[in-house]
């Protein structure tokens, strides 16, 4: 098998762009980025409507190449690992089929399942590993790009068998093999070897190969992207730590906020950190504690279940290193519920018994007060407690109190909300529920029981819980259900669950503001402002509550809100009332609010689901217009006025940002609802560029006569020059927006007008066909300039 991936790849774009496929052949081009950069929104966006409209057209390769690139963002950068075996497995088998198996993409395939396998526990599935590599190293060409993937997955799973100079020897092998096949080793290839010397201990040819292979990438006039940087600098300050040059190590580690940022960091991160800290050179903070056990918590969620046992051991060397008792022995009760999970539990099984024989050797802290005193005197300090110290205090307290059950239960509620504090939210929720056996009806016990089961994303004990309330409390049954459906986006059970509860409690606030925002998100804006208008009558009085009932009290988020909803639903009495609460001046004082406020930005969704900001002007406290011509990727158009909801989805830069920075900042809603269309239709204009002036004046006399023009092309859009083929010229690639009062005829004949001295004609191919004129002219200028 020789097919060159790439050169498939741009063949099947431009065959299925001749088609009239556009979105397919975009996703094609689109989905790889999104999967290596880690952009996962937009990918699970762009993912389900190209791949059936794949099978619709029944283009298996094309499929195969769609699902293999999800799957490479699901393993590197999700780190799923059984959540992902059962696709894994299914898109091997699809990929060796008749029709697939000579698919360029089916051999990545093989990667897929490797890397899937080594993710739920990667020493466990070390012979099947090897195994299915083994059998597709022996069938494809050296010269081929997969040859290196492939060859650094073989590589892994020696090292995960405990044979990193074997994994090395292997590495080298397969690079002369690919040199003499004329293939160029990757940057990949060159940080996977990196990685293995780092296991043998040859810290020094780590930075050597690290600084020769970029100068080679560089030299072949190939920039460095913002992974490959990121990557280096990881792999060189773990190196640079072990030898002992701490100071470059530290300045060259990537922070906390990139390795949370980006899962693929977080092993080595983690590796040098306690290579640092073991040198005195970088804090042993609880932070950083809370940080692990989050990461953790996440790899146990996606059943990745060796890295999570990895990193879960990690954490407990430094917690133990804090003297985090309890912390500590949390980590290891998670590791012995983990070791059930693998194949494989030589070596690791040990490790996870230390951990807990050294947490249990940590002395327990000596108790100030006696037991049921305790959480009264850490609530009368002035200064916050270190949580972790906290958590041992009161651990101690449980284990010596003498019996009574409301200090039992305020001793685990206080013990269970420092848990979920410091990430361990499954042991808090266990903590809760043996709790709750021995003091059954507690409303703060199943207030936080069901706040923490939620956050843990454990949708049955969340059942569990509501099932058990509904006997005794329907309210707090149906309340916890609601939140539980909110945090899952099902928001019509949202609505159904706080009509069920309020129908029961009239007066509750909290209820109603959730109602109101699954309203809003089901479009039902009515709904919304009549909620939203409940809790200013139902609100207590600011003066005179009490802190602990403030949530009952009318929050300037629920006027925001409140004018948002009349907006959208133009009760525009109400909108002043509201607004004039929150302290808004509008110009009128009456009537549709339609004024010229600042530019911002409003977040739209495509028609895939994937996400787009479109420039706007403000036209009120929640309204804007906007102002781009826009294609047929979005029910939107110029000249729009949109309702945006009220939050800020971008903080505003500091007062350290650069200056240049903070004047070009512009704020950023997410668009609810369109609220008077303008009526524009988009045609598309391409060629060459007329030049600056000419630009101008042309934009001008479009606004003049009521168009818009949007230019989409950048500064190196360039088309064929018809003088000499080898010869480009700037280009211009636009969007026109011709308004409901003209007809395509009108409008073809006001683009002949406007460019007929130009000195290179423009095209506009599918206006000229709309409007029923000849369009010889635009095919000859599509032909000759290469559009």
């Amino acid at each position: 098998m020789s097919t060159d991936i790439w050169a498939w790849v741009h063949d099947a774009h431009r065959q299925l762009a001749e088609a009239g496929h556009h979105r397919l052949a975009e996703a094609i081009y689109e989905l790889p980025g999104h999967a290596n950069e880690g952009r996962n929104d937009q990918l699970d966006a762009v993912f389900p409507e190209a791949v059936a409209a794949a099978r619709a057209l029944d283009l298996p390769w094309v499929e195969v190449y769609l699902r293999h690139w999800r799957m490479q963002n699901l393993l590197n950068k999700r780190h799923q690992g059984e959540q992902a075996l059962p696709e894994a497995v299914d898109l091997l088998e699809f990929a060796h089929r008749e029709q697939t198996a000579s698919c360029p993409q089916s051999v990545c395939v093989v990667q897929d399942f490797a890397i899937c396998h080594a993710r739920v526990d990667g020493p466990g599935f070390v012979p099947e590993r090897l195994a299915v590599l083994s059998e597709t190293l022996d069938r494809i060409e050296p010269a081929r790009a997969c040859f290196d993937c492939l060859s650094r997955e073989y590589s892994d799973a020696l090292e995960d068998d405990g044979r990193p100079a074997d994994a090395l020897s292997h590495l080298d092998t397969a690079a002369t093999r690919m040199r003499a096949a004329g293939q160029r080793l990757s940057l990949h290839f060159h940080h996977s070897r990196a990685g293995t010397l780092h296991l043998l201990g040859r810290d020094e040819e780590v930075l050597s190969l690290l600084d020769t292979a970029e100068r080679a990438e560089r030299a072949r006039g190939a920039e460095l992207n913002e992974s490959d940087r990121r990557w280096g600098a990881m792999l060189r300050s773990r190196a640079l730590a072990r030898l002992g040059r701490t100071q470059e190590a530290l300045a060259l580690l990537p922070s906390a906020d990139e390795a949370e940022q980006h899962p693929d960091l977080r092993p080595a991160w983690v590796a040098t950190i306690e290579i640092l800290h073991a040198a005195g050179a970088h804090e042993n903070t609880a932070e950083l504690g809370a940080a692990l056990t989050g990461w953790v918590g996440y790899l146990d969620s996606t059943g990745s279940h060796r890295p999570c046992v990895d990193l879960l051991l990690a954490a407990g060397r430094l917690a133990l290193a804090r003297g985090a008792r309890t912390v500590a022995l949390t980590l290891a009760a998670t590791g012995e519920r983990k070791l059930t999970q693998l194949r494989r539990t030589d070596g690791v099984a040990e490790q996870v018994a230390g951990l807990r024989a050294a947490a249990e050797a940590l002395p327990e802290p000596e108790l100030p007060v006696p037991p049921g005193e305790l959480l009264a005197l850490l609530a009368a300090r002035t200064e916050p407690g270190a949580p972790e110290a906290d958590a041992d205090l009161i651990a101690a307290a449980r284990s010596r109190h003498g019996g009574d059950r409301a200090e039992a239960t305020d001793l685990a509620l206080r013990l269970a909300g420092l848990l979920g504090a410091l990430g361990h939210t499954r042991a808090a929720a266990d903590l809760l529920w043996e709790r709750l056996d021995q003091d059954p009806g507690h409303q703060e016990l199943t207030g936080l029981l069901g706040a923490v089961l939620i956050d843990a994303g454990d949708g049955d004990g969340v059942r569990r819980l509501a099932d058990r309330l509904m006997a005794t409390s329907p309210a707090d049954a149906h309340w916890t259900r609601a939140r539980w459906a909110a945090a899952e986006s099902r928001w019509a059970e949202v609505g159904e669950h706080c009509a069920a509860l309020l129908a029961e409690e009239p007066t509750r606030i909290n209820t109603r503001r959730l109602a109101a925002a699954a309203a809003t998100e089901l479009g039902d804006h009515p709904r919304a402002q009549r909620l939203y208008e409940e809790i200013l009558l139902h609100a207590l009085p600011a003066e005179g509550t009490p802190p602990e009932q403030q949530h009952r009290t009318v929050q300037e988020s629920d006027l925001w809100h409140l004018v948002t909803a009349a907006t959208a639903n133009r009760d525009w009495p109400a909108v002043r009332a509201a607004g004039a609460r929150i302290g808004i001046e509008f110009d009128e004082p009456e009537g549709p609010v339609d004024e010229e406020w600042q530019l911002v930005t409003v977040r739209a969704a495509r028609t895939n689901g994937a996400s787009v900001d479109l420039p706007a002007v403000r036209t009120g406290p929640a309204t804007a217009r906007l102002l781009p011509v826009l294609g047929d990727d979005l029910d939107l158009n110029h000249g729009d006025v949109v309702v945006f909801a009220p939050a800020l989805l971008e903080r505003p830069p500091g007062e350290d940002a650069p200056q240049q920075v903070r004047e070009r900042w512009r704020p950023v809603f997410q668009l609810l609802t369109l609220l008077d269309p303008a009526g524009y239709t988009t045609w598309w204009i391409d060629g060459a560029w007329p030049g600056d002036k000419k630009w101008a004046a042309f934009r001008q006399e479009l606004s003049e006569a009521g168009y818009a023009v949007w230019a989409y092309s950048s500064d190196e859009y360039a088309v064929t020059d018809p003088k000499d083929a080898d010869e480009m010229l700037p280009g211009i690639y636009a969007a026109v927006g011709v308004p409901p009062t003209a007809r395509t005829a009108e409008a073809d004949a006001t683009l002949q007008r406007l460019t007929k001295r130009w000195k290179h004609p423009l095209a506009w191919l599918d206006l000229a066909k709309a409007a029923g004129v000849d369009i010889a002219r635009h095919e000859e200028t599509v032909e000759r300039y290469g559009l």
